[in-house]
């Protein structure tokens, strides 16, 4: 998936947005986070007169208490799903305009008609507020009559708790301006006694375990906005090969149940449903959810796809479903694996998919690359040493620190066996096939030696503790001299396969490129790379940058009359090893560390 290191300009929006403000971008649930002091609150209208609440549960009691209407009672009689229940608000609606009676007694065959899918009323609360209501329990759960009590105790014991918290939040609100007065007046009274500070604080830490912050609060608030799904959506490599396998393999989602776990906007559903899925359960733990639901319904596919918000590993599918027949996901994060979504399809696969089901994607493999640009080099790192004539050399503290998300600048590859074309069953980016031998070496190639593939991930067999790993690599032989060495280039390619079964699976190996491997069976396969040689994609490429080598004496240097020769010549081997870790402090971070030259080693981290 989308990473929020780094975002492309927001696309224009329509004049009914505010791009200024993302509390609209982030659904329903936050509209409160309005600017200014003004708070936005909800007006829902009653079902059956003009009274005016705060929430549809409230406007539910109050038809039952007053006009002996009992909506909920009448969704579980009729076991009414999300259109249903639009249906019977639009229905009662249009009663209560015409003048006409509305009664308990009703049956399907009454508000089963198209026109009930139109709202009566413009803007109407109650639609949007059936997605908080209760969850509706199997037909014959209850014992016969029961429906009323049922329903009437349901309706007072939310309203009993929506109190009780009310009151909890009160007093939680009242004991932190408690708190942040105590704080304010200690901290006056000793203002600038750091010694004494530091000891206090010390000894209130001992023997008490500091609870470290979720790190997934701020990965969910990042996928709650728009601008990630549009570029997402907008990058064409990724979205064309979930639709182009989807589609061209309709008669593998025909009929089956599929789980479609970080759905976002739910376009994967959408696709799954279209090509003939009889059921989709779309997941995702971000605010996102809401605003899939709305699309999903806009589509007419509510019938097929069943929106749940929350972690897969805590939410439990509607309706007792214990098993898929497939998983789809778009989990992956720059150099694959940042985000760490992929052990939550793990989860998912170990949970949920049946013998013999579907996990697609259903292969990645990593590659590397050793690039020399000095071009780059001077443009981003010696840069801060002459700024209009000042020297910043303060702003390169760390710059070798960090991995760098970016698309290389490269041009035609040398190496034919290691291209990585994109290839779907619709689109083809094809590269030169000409050997580096009969190719001229004018010194241009960035890339100095073959992409070397090092990890290839099954998503059918590998296991989380799998994706921490240590690995081989070697780039031989090397399109041209390389010294210095400016670091290492990292990428992927992706793999739809559309069997599970061992001999389909094998031909995806460690060394199989995105392109040649698709070409070989166009009507089925579907495959993507992310490397610098195919169509660019909002994952880009990984750099690592190597910090600078010292300096090597020259021949006057060391009373040598030997000329200074390059370490790594062309036709020569950069080898070593390369590890992907989860930093300790960070889970959904990643750590590469690489060794080369036997001795040299550098760690990066992306976060």
């Amino acid at each position: 998936m989308a990473s929020r290191l780094r975002r492309a300009d927001r696309a224009p929006v329509s004049d009914s947005e505010d791009s200024n403000s993302r509390g609209e971008e982030e659904g329903w649930s936050d509209a409160g986070e309005d600017d200014g002091d003004e708070e936005e609150t909800t007006e829902v209208i009653s079902l059956l007169d003009d009274r005016v609440f705060p929430d549809v549960m409230s406007m539910l009691a109050h038809c039952r208490e007053k006009h002996s209407f009992d909506f909920l009672g009448i969704r579980q009689r009729l076991q009414l799903d999300f259109h249903g229940c639009v249906k019977l608000v639009n229905f009662i609606r249009q009663r209560v305009h015409e003048g006409l009676p509305v009664t308990e007694d009703l049956s399907w065959s009454d508000i089963d008609h198209e026109q009930y899918l139109r709202p009566v009323l413009d803007d109407d609360a109650v639609i949007l507020g059936l997605f908080d209501l209760p969850e509706l329990q199997p037909a014959g759960a209850s014992g016969s009559g029961g429906d009323d009590n049922n329903s009437a105790v349901l309706v007072d014991d939310l309203l009993k708790r929506n109190a009780e918290l009310q009151e909890e939040l009160a007093r939680t609100k009242a004991q932190f301006d408690s708190y942040r007065v105590a704080v304010q007046q200690t901290l006056d009274e000793r203002w600038g006694d750091v010694d004494q500070a530091e000891a206090e604080a010390a000894s209130s830490r001992k023997g008490k375990e500091v609870k470290k912050e979720d790190d997934s609060k701020y990965y969910w608030e990042s996928y709650a906005g728009n601008d990630i799904h549009e570029t997402m959506l907008k990058d064409t490599v990724r979205t064309d090969a979930y639709r182009d396998f989807i589609y061209n393999n309709k008669h593998l989602f025909a009929g089956k149940t599929v789980l479609d776990i970080g759905c976002g906007t739910g376009i994967l559903s959408m696709f799954c449903a279209r090509a003939g899925a009889a059921k989709v359960f779309a997941v995702d733990a971000s605010a996102i959810i809401t605003k899939a639901q709305e699309n999903i319904f806009h589509n007419g596919l509510s019938h097929i796809i069943t929106c749940v918000h929350g972690r897969i590993e805590e939410i439990t599918l509607p309706g007792g479903v214990e098993q898929v027949d497939i998983i789809v996901s778009e989990w992956m994060g720059y150099c694959l694996l940042f985000e760490a979504m992929l052990p939550s399809v793990l989860w998912a696969r170990d949970r949920y998919l049946r013998a013999g089901g579907l996990l697609e994607p259903s292969h990645a493999n990593l590659w590397l690359a050793p690039v020399a640009d000095p071009e780059y080099v001077a443009d981003n790192i010696h840069f801060w040493r002459d700024v209009y004539g000042f020297d910043m050399r303060a702003m390169q503290s760390g710059i070798y620190d960090d991995a760098r998300v970016l698309q290389w600048a490269s041009s035609l590859p040398p190496f034919p066996s290691s291209t990585s074309s994109t290839t779907t069953t619709t689109t083809t980016t094809t590269t030169s096939s000409t050997p580096p031998s009969s190719r001229p070496d004018d010194g241009s190639h960035t890339i100095v030696g073959p992409p070397c593939a090092f990890k290839l991930l099954d998503l059918y067999t590998v296991n989380t503790p799998d994706l921490s790993f240590t690995a081989p690599f070697a780039s031989a032989p090397l399109a041209r001299d390389a010294d210095p060495l400016d670091g290492f280039l990292v990428w992927f390619d992706i793999f739809f396969a559309p069997a599970r079964d061992a001999d389909t699976r094998r031909q995806v190996d460690l060394a199989a490129t995105a392109g040649a491997w698709a070409r070989a069976d166009p009507q089925n396969r579907v495959a993507f790379t992310t490397g610098p040689y195919g169509k660019e994609t909002h994952w880009k490429q990984g750099l690592l940058l190597c910090k600078p080598e010292k300096a090597r004496p020259s021949a006057e240097e060391d009373g040598s009359e030997e000329k200074k020769t390059a370490i790594r010549k062309k036709g020569g081997e950069i080898k070593g090893e390369i590890t992907f870790a989860v930093p300790e402090d960070h889970k959904r971070g990643l750590s590469l560390q690489v060794t080369w030259d036997g001795s040299k080693k550098q760690t990066w981290a992306l976060r």
